[in-house]
């Protein structure tokens, strides 16, 4: 399998998880936490994108940050599934979360500001094509902090499976650019 394929395989799995998470998808979460097991594979994945765009100091920066956010996303969904183990236990729940909350080394990197590290590094990934790629390259930028918006401000699902979507499909876009200008030359013969 080619990175590429690893990487459109990352950003399918991604988006699934942002379906279930946002309840468009049914909740199949009985006995499998379904949701984070497609986030967890999907952000592990999409680690190949620091491997397919082209080398340069920016791209050296991103690719730290995209590991960074994995590492936090891993993290992140391994609280989640601890979390998700107690079932209807809301004292236990409750006991866990006042435990993370009040342990600022396991807080900010994986659950408040870590994660995000993965959206930045792909942002950065794609604004190494503003020049040649500009709406493709802006779609990721703009998705990857409408992402965060909705998730902590807006707290609205709907509008963070949507702003997922874009951003998949910017960064597919701009992964699959020399595959879609093939195409449409083989169209004009």
């Amino acid at each position: 399998m080619k990175t590429k394929h690893l990487c459109l395989l990352g950003l399918l799995f991604f988006l699934i998880s942002y379906l279930f998470f946002s309840k468009i998808l049914p909740n199949f979460q009985k006995p499998i936490d379904f949701a984070h097991w497609f986030n967890l594979i999907g952000a592990c994945l999409l680690l190949s994108f620091n491997d397919v765009f082209p080398k340069s100091r920016l791209n050296s920066v991103a690719s730290v940050m995209t590991t960074l956010g994995v590492i936090a996303h891993i993290g992140l969904c391994t609280i989640d599934f601890i979390m998700s183990s107690y079932g209807n236990n809301e004292i236990a729940k409750s006991a866990l979360s006042s435990q993370i909350s009040n342990s600022p080394s396991i807080l900010y990197p994986f659950v408040v500001v870590g994660p995000s590290l993965l959206f930045i590094g792909l942002a950065i990934h794609a604004f190494g094509f503003i020049k040649t790629e500009t709406i493709k390259s802006l779609m990721v930028i703009f998705a990857s902090a409408a992402i965060g918006f909705s998730f902590f401000v807006l707290k609205n699902g709907v509008c963070m499976s949507l702003s997922c979507l874009v951003f998949v499909l910017g960064l597919g876009l701009l992964l699959c650019k020399n595959d879609i200008k093939k195409v449409k030359g083989n169209l004009y013969i």
